[in-house]
């Protein structure tokens, strides 16, 4: 039954709070009529960010306690986007007081943690999904189509990089993003994204060997007050104290056909912001993403005469997915970035609500789950070094 309509909230007023709360205000315009969205509410400990983003997005209100957003009966969906150790105690309470849940990658801080994550959606009948959100690229799915269709064919190595900047600062403040052990890291932070986009390319990971991770800037000052989002310009103690997990990981994992993927993250990459590229090297050609310019890719196949045969650069237009009716110019060239992803995704949540197939649905809680298990693989992977 198609709800009459949806009243909306957002638990984190943070980054990826903002994406999210951007998001729900601008889904019912792409892609095709929605029930009414009602903006409901957004909720932070950080009562500044809560009423900023209440104010910035057109929510109806602000909330220092996520309990008051579960709580209210004329809530019916929320996305969690708060620290990663927080999503279990609120994605739990919202799925037992009957809401529709859309939770962060990665979805929890341990598998045993998404597991029960996992069982709580079961016992519901709420629609529930982790967000990965650049499943939702067009050019990404661009380059599957090629692949799916065979024109590209197979994939047999898959390369990934995701690098980053925001921890190269030795003086930026200690924040939950340090805190935990091996793996809770740049691996957990943008890798779960890699090893999610790995998958949607090249199916299940079948093995993990080969990973390194190494922890280079050991202290971290402890912030005066609240530390948000990547901390940066808050007022900092004299004390410093340990980063509990890792700033650099590297590995290699396996897929159904011997397919290889190489992987390389890192969030102390001087003047990488935001660095996500994938390289594809398939049976009838090869293809290439990169986020830096998210509204083109590159391919090399045998369709053009051998000599004048080459890589050349695509760019997006209506005719790829995600584009017609996806954005507010869908002409080719006009250009989209990341933020457009969060829109297409929670289109796709809200759609899923309202029994809308217009997209394709939102990976579940138990993909989260799944995703979780790999990167516990890829810690378990970690070699012994030889000294040489």
């Amino acid at each position: 039954m198609t709800p009459a309509s949806i009243g909306v909230a957002v638990i984190g007023a943070g980054m990826v709070g903002r994406a999210h709360a951007n998001a729900y205000r601008n889904a019912s315009t792409v892609f095709g009529a929605l029930p009414p969205v009602r903006l409901a509410a957004i909720a932070d400990v950080h009562e500044p960010f809560a009423a900023d983003a209440a104010r910035r997005y057109g929510f109806e209100r602000a909330e220092t306690d996520w309990r008051a957003v579960v709580d209210d009966p004329c809530i019916d969906a929320v996305s969690v986007a708060v620290a990663n150790n927080l999503h279990r105690e609120i994605t739990e309470a919202a799925l037992a007081a009957g809401k529709h849940v859309l939770c962060e990658k990665p979805l929890a801080p341990t598998v045993a943690d998404a597991q029960a994550m996992v069982d709580a959606a079961a016992a519901t009948d709420r629609v529930n999904a982790v967000g990965f959100t650049f499943r939702r690229s067009p050019a990404l799915n661009a380059i599957r189509e090629e692949v799916v269709s065979g024109r590209l064919g197979r994939v047999r190595h898959i390369a990934g990089n995701y690098w980053t900047d925001y921890g190269f600062d030795p003086q930026r403040p200690m924040s939950w993003r340090y805190q935990g052990g091996p793996g809770s890291g740049v691996l957990a932070d943008i890798g779960s994204h890699l090893v999610d986009l790995a998958e949607f390319f090249c199916g299940p990971t079948t093995g993990v060997q080969g990973t390194a991770m190494t922890t280079l800037i050991e202290t971290r000052p402890k912030p005066l007050g609240v530390a948000v989002g990547h901390a940066a310009g808050v007022r900092l103690s004299d004390e410093r104290v340990p980063v509990e997990n890792e700033d650099i990981c590297t590995f290699t994992a396996a897929y159904e056909g011997d397919t290889l993927g190489t992987f390389s993250l890192s969030r102390v990459a001087y003047g990488h912001a935001n660095t996500l590229r994938v390289d594809l090297f398939c049976e009838n050609g090869s293809a290439s993403f990169d986020m830096t310019r998210p509204a083109e890719f590159s391919i090399v196949d045998g369709t053009p005469a051998e000599p004048v045969n080459g890589a050349r650069q695509v760019f997006i237009g209506p005719w790829h997915p995600y584009v017609a009716r996806g954005l507010p110019m869908d002409f080719p060239t006009v250009g989209h970035g990341q933020n457009d992803f969060f829109v297409h995704q929670a289109r796709a949540f809200l759609g899923q609500i309202a029994g809308d197939d217009a997209l394709p649905p939102c990976p579940d809680m138990a993909h989260g789950l799944h995703n979780l298990q790999v990167l516990e693989a890829v810690v378990a992977a970690t070699d012994k070094p030889v000294q040489l």
